[in-house]
């Protein structure tokens, strides 16, 4: 039985969920995970809450999971310890349960790979399968108005495949769609062109190499590291890395750097004026955006080198250099390419061309459709977001639309991130707490006023 929808919650009678959930990547795993503590906690008090997946299973970035690939924040920024290290979710709970606690502090690192990770995220989300229907996607966000008040909604969700529609009522969504992988501008993806997230899903299936050369746009973090990973699994293959730096650029995950992820942070930010709020996104870039990590460099730097050494020289760096196109071909993809220096053209045949041109967020209006002339915008038509990740509405909304991302110009540079995903989501239950006691009390006090 779910930690959810246990047999002793009891039935509030009116078959309305107090939070339906649309995507159930880590953010709104997490906040599954904050519920059920609640709801173990508090059996007389209990949130009812469900989830909707587009994925038939749990899944988080698959296409990247390379071997040898780590995390680049600590375990003990799992899905729960900052919120509450007692939780049974925890990443040591789940080593011990898997047998390799003992093995894994041997290590002596804080960083598990990214394998392992997300085989934590699943372990986790396994005990919360009775709360998520995979398989489905989100068609339509409907208002139910009661005496001119939007008091729930209706989500309307079908299956993926094909086939049923069917609707769920609830008086909070909580939107973790996650992120939407981007191409430059005038590209498309294809058989031969793909990006970064689907990385794992097609490489493996080239078994014949008509132009043994792989290209891979990009200088952050997943560019480097498809790289590494196309350099050592095709031995036979150039790998031509194309970015417009001269080098990749390390991360700053130095200690007092870090603290832009601290939790205490986005309070900072959330409070802060607009013009100091960019200046902080603009100071910190460097801990998050288009930069590597520096052991990476490093060893891609002396495989380079010692290419050069031995007169055969695979991996080789397009750098100061734009891609301009990409033409597909009947065996290949072909990627041109400018010199930004110098305006040279150069046209690099491909087996395939991988974009590591990063991510944007999806705005959820898109998903809320006629809903969203509720919403209130700033001066630059971005949502307006409360503290508490909430959505300011207009005053006759009493629904909650809560924001598991795309947040960054209210809360900073972890919106998109794990590092604040434990506590993130204690502060969402916290809010539906508290919101669901301000509507009892409301209608006790239009019962009394008219009984």
């Amino acid at each position: 039985m779910s930690r959810l929808q246990q047999d002793d919650v009891p039935d509030r009678g009116d078959g309305i969920e107090d939070l339906v959930g649309i995507g159930f990547g880590p953010a709104n795993l997490a906040l599954a995970i904050a519920v059920g503590d609640h709801n173990d906690r508090n059996p007389q008090d209990t949130l009812r809450a469900s989830f909707l997946e587009q994925q038939e299973r749990f899944g988080w970035h698959r296409g990247m999971l390379l071997e040898g690939a780590t995390m680049q924040v600590s375990f003990l920024k799992d899905l729960v310890t900052m919120r509450d290290p007692r939780s049974r979710f925890t990443f040591l709970t789940y080593l011990q349960e898997r047998g390799r606690l003992a093995d894994f502090i041997n290590q002596k690192s804080f960083f598990p790979t990214r394998l392992e990770f997300h085989d934590y995220l699943e372990w986790c989300a396994q005990a919360f399968a009775g709360s998520v229907a995979y398989g489905r996607r989100v068609t339509a966000v409907r208002p139910l108005r009661t005496d001119g008040r939007v008091t729930a909604v209706e989500v309307t969700d079908e299956q993926v495949s094909g086939g049923d529609r069917r609707t769920v009522t609830a008086r909070n969504i909580a939107v973790g769609t996650g992120l939407r992988p981007t191409l430059p501008e005038g590209v498309t993806a294809g058989e031969r062109v793909w990006h970064t997230r689907d990385l794992l899903l097609r490489a493996p299936g080239l078994t014949e190499l008509r132009h043994r050369r792989f290209t891979v746009v990009g200088a952050g973090q997943s560019a480097a590291e498809a790289v590494e990973y196309l350099h050592r699994t095709y031995p036979d293959a150039e790998i031509c890395a194309v970015f417009s730096r001269y080098g990749y650029s390390p991360a700053d995950d130095s200690p007092f750097a870090n603290r832009i992820f601290d939790p205490a942070a986005v309070d900072d930010y959330y409070g802060a004026p607009e013009s100091v709020k960019q200046d902080l996104l603009d100071y910190h870039a460097n801990t998050n955006y288009s930069v590597v990590d520096g052991d990476l460099i490093e060893s891609l730097y002396r495989t380079v080198y010692q290419e050069k050494v031995s007169g055969r020289e695979r991996l080789r760096m397009v750098n100061t250099s734009r891609l301009t196109g990409v033409e597909h071909t009947a065996d290949g993809a072909r990627a041109l390419v400018r010199n930004l220096a110098t305006g040279e053209e150069l046209a690099l045949e491909s087996d395939a061309v991988v974009l590591a041109t990063g991510y944007t967020h999806v705005d959820p209006r898109e998903l809320l459709g006629a809903f969203a002339a509720d919403c209130l915008t700033d001066a630059r038509d971005r949502l307006r977001v409360d503290r508490d990740h909430r959505v300011l509405t207009a005053d006759h909304v009493d629904v909650g639309i809560y924001l598991q991302g795309g947040t960054e110009h209210t809360h900073g540079i972890t919106s998109s991130l794990l590092s604040t995903l434990a506590v993130r989501s204690g502060e969402i239950t916290d809010s539906l707490l508290l919101r669901r006691t301000g509507r009892t009390l409301a209608a006790d006090r239009a019962t009394a006023t008219h009984p």
